[in-house]
């Protein structure tokens, strides 16, 4: 049985989601919403985001909503998986962010949330101190984990740091696959923030830009673990990467039923083939996130932060 799906997540909900000025410096899909002020924009994330819980939850997902607090703001809070994640050894683990105001997202009291819920925190892994020396590792949206075949793959750019991402492999015992991701900015060619947003990989199927990799040796020795690992490749195109079909992600429900989850505009940029190929594996759960999506730069994926976690018997 593959370790790769699990039917739990955490989700924060938010409470002064706006667009994130210390982030735009290098996430490149935030947008500004002309006339949008802060108090309507948390108002339209927050809709977004009930609406999107309610629909994993009505397919059976198990799903934990965590009230975000009002001191300190966090615009970018609605984001989790970024500084956390569980894994199947009872290890939490906690990342170094590149923007200061996002480090204020970490809670003292995540352990204790977690294991109110029944499952067993065994031990934490707190890499944050590389925030120290200006390197960072921000989670699984830097990280793309291949948890059946210990691989980890890795766009390198300004928040995936190739000496963190080492400390991750050996702490956690995965091989890393790095490459460069890029996407055309005015004239030039700059750093993809996150490899979440052009790659997903479930059991079966590794949807990703190709095209985003420049390098040939490097899309080369991707395409080739992938297929020693038995991932189907299902290609987008960079057009796609910005309707956030890259921000996918693969979750169970409580009745073992595999679900593929992703937003509205990813579904809409899909085209009839890469839909059927993903349906021959995956019920798709799509939900409108388009206020999140442009003023936070991120998706269906980075909100959810899977709990992998041993249950207590």
């Amino acid at each position: 049985m593959s370790r790769q799906l699990t039917d739990s997540v955490l989700m924060i909900r938010p409470v002064h989601f706006t667009l994130n000025p210390e982030t735009a410096v290098n996430n490149y899909y935030q947008q500004v919403i002309d006339g949008l002020g802060p108090a309507d924009a948390q108002t339209r994330a927050l809709a977004e985001f009930d609406e999107f819980a309610a629909r994993l939850r009505q397919h059976g997902l198990n799903v934990l909503v965590v009230e975000d607090t009002p001191d300190p703001e966090t615009p970018d809070s609605i984001f989790p998986n970024n500084w956390l994640s569980f894994h199947h050894d009872g290890t939490m683990a906690l990342y170094p962010m590149f923007a200061e105001n996002r480090r204020l997202e970490r809670r003292e009291d995540m352990q204790a949330i977690v294991t109110r819920q029944g499952f067993v925190v065994e031990r934490i892994k707190d890499f944050t101190f590389y925030e120290k020396e200006g390197k960072f590792l921000e989670g699984t949206g830097s990280m793309i984990l291949d948890r059946d075949n210990h691989v980890v793959y890795a766009a390198i750019s300004p928040r995936t740091n190739p000496e963190v991402l080492l400390s991750f492999c050996e702490a956690f015992s995965y091989r890393a696959v790095t490459f460069q991701a890029n996407q055309t900015v005015g004239d030039e060619r700059l750093p993809i923030y996150h490899t979440n947003v052009m790659m997903c990989l479930t059991d079966k199927l590794a949807v990703v830009c190709l095209d985003s990799i420049d390098d040939a040796g490097e899309r080369q020795a991707l395409q080739g673990s992938l297929r020693a690992t038995g991932k189907e490749i299902i290609e987008i195109t960079e057009a796609q990467v910005g309707h956030f079909a890259g921000n996918m992600l693969a979750l169970t429900n409580n009745r073992g039923v595999p679900h593929m989850i992703m937003s509205a505009a990813a579904l809409h940029s899909l085209s009839a083939g890469q839909k059927k190929a993903i349906e021959a594996h995956y019920t798709i759960i799509a939900s409108s996130l388009d206020t999140i999506e442009a003023l936070g730069g991120g998706s269906a994926r980075c909100m959810l932060a899977e709990i992998f976690l041993p249950k207590n018997k």
